[in-house]
């Protein structure tokens, strides 16, 4: 039971284990916890029994696994309630997404939530970690709690809510750097959720004055980042009509400092980003910036295609090539990634769609409905159009000259190397780094 010697407590339960859930995991375990990990993928599991993490490219995650693993610190299994019952504190890190018609799809984190009030035991502490709408900690997942359990909430067991603040391929960093913000259901949740963090984390903490605050704060993060990436994109594409650089204007803007214009680009992905501004668009907030910058963002692609055919005529038939699934450089995340706008409006037009990305297979690939195809395969002599989507570290040093066929590279992260591929006659085109044509 949990008692205000916060110290004494040992057993953490994780519920989910994917990048953020095994890496928090990881180092719980690392600071002296006995953590069990939950998660409904048997492979995932499996793995990190065996002392291995599942996840790639996240710096030093492997040897915190080893190394809990060896401490015996660190075990999993698919049975979350049996994770729970062992359990004095439960940190829930299970994805919530949006669907098809931009409503929230609870179904993973809800079938989690009722695991847990089956195994859940007197005086045990619940950390919400997943990014959810404002007032879902409480009203809907800790009354499902209450409601299933039997225990009543704040007395029999206590809730708070710390959303997760990190960035793909540096979470332990992160987890070191950012506050960690932290709102509980009442003074006795907050207290003892400060104390676990600052035990479990060592990290600076921000205690707010409700769990609403807190959940409203994560969201309010990602709606700046769209809002400004919006702005970006909106003032890239004004650039061009007036024979602007953007990205000259960006250091220019920036370097009074209270301005921070982020980076235009082919659009906007992951699981942040393209998804959460939709938990307040779907709680009341219909009209404004935060829904107009979604607009704008996701019509990136049909941008970026639209600057394509006015080179190029129609695109049926044509052979394109875009670089990188994932939605962003050296993730490998395809969630929301702009590719999959791309592919779906050039398959529409009856283009030949191919993708590259080097940190999928090409079993990976054809899944999302495209043909893979390798930067060493002979075809690439027959590609029409090249577009670059996400900038992984593989493509720093990409040669152009095997891409005999090849008329027009569409830059939509503004990082290739312009001279060189127009001295190939290449025509070389980006967002909102070019005169207008008439201008050239």
């Amino acid at each position: 039971m949990i008692t205000n010697q916060q110290e004494a407590l040992a057993n953490v339960a994780v519920i989910g284990l994917g990048k953020i859930g095994l890496t928090i995991a990881a180092v719980f375990a690392n600071n002296n916890y006995n953590v069990y990990g939950s998660d409904i993928n048997k492979d995932v599991v499996a793995t990190i029994n065996q002392g291995k993490s599942h996840i790639v490219n996240e710096p030093g995650l492997d040897k915190l696994v080893l190394t809990a693993h060896k401490s015996k610190n660190l075990s999993a299994t698919t049975v979350t309630a049996e994770a729970v019952t062992k359990s004095d504190i439960v940190v829930v890190i299970v994805p919530v997404l949006i669907d098809n018609q931009y409503n929230v799809d609870y179904q993973l984190i809800d079938a989690a939530v009722k695991d847990i009030a089956s195994g859940i035991k007197k005086g045990t502490l619940v950390i919400f970690e997943t990014t959810i709408p404002p007032g879902d900690t409480q009203h809907r997942f800790g009354k499902k709690i209450e409601e299933l359990s039997g225990l009543r909430l704040g007395e029999d067991f206590y809730l708070a809510y710390s959303p997760e603040r990190v960035y793909s391929n540096r979470i332990i960093e992160d987890l070191k750097k950012y506050p960690k913000v932290v709102g509980g259901v009442n003074e006795k949740s907050l207290e003892l959720a400060v104390k676990f963090y600052k035990n479990a984390l060592h990290c600076e903490l921000i205690e707010v004055s409700s769990i609403e605050t807190a959940e409203f704060s994560k969201i309010a993060e990602c709606v700046y980042r769209d809002v400004n990436i919006a702005l970006a994109n909106e003032l890239a594409q004004f650039a061009e009509t007036k024979g602007v650089n953007m990205s000259e204007v960006i250091v220019a803007s920036n370097s009074q400092p209270y301005s921070h214009l982020h980076t235009p680009g082919i659009g906007v992905g992951g699981h942040c980003i393209p998804i959460y501004p939709y938990f307040f668009i779907n709680k009341g907030l219909k009209q404004g910036m935060t829904r107009l910058a979604r607009t704008i963002n996701d019509r990136m692609a049909n941008y970026a295609i639209a600057k394509i055919e006015k080179e190029l005529g129609s695109l049926t038939d044509k052979n394109i090539l875009i670089l990188g699934l994932s939605y962003r450089e050296n993730v490998k995340e395809p969630t929301k990634s702009t590719t999959l706008l791309l592919m779906d409006q050039l398959t529409n037009m009856r283009s030949n769609v191919f993708v590259n990305d080097p940190l999928f297979t090409n079993e990976e690939i054809k899944s999302y409905g495209a043909s893979p195809l390798s930067l060493q395969d002979k075809f690439v002599s027959e590609i029409d159009v090249v577009i670059l989507q996400a900038f992984h570290d593989a493509y720093t040093d990409l040669s152009f000259e095997e891409f005999k066929n090849c008329m027009l590279v569409l830059d939509g992260r503004n990082k290739l190397n312009k001279n060189e591929i127009s001295s190939l006659g290449i025509t070389y085109r980006s967002i909102g780094n070019e005169k207008p044509k008439e201008e050239l």
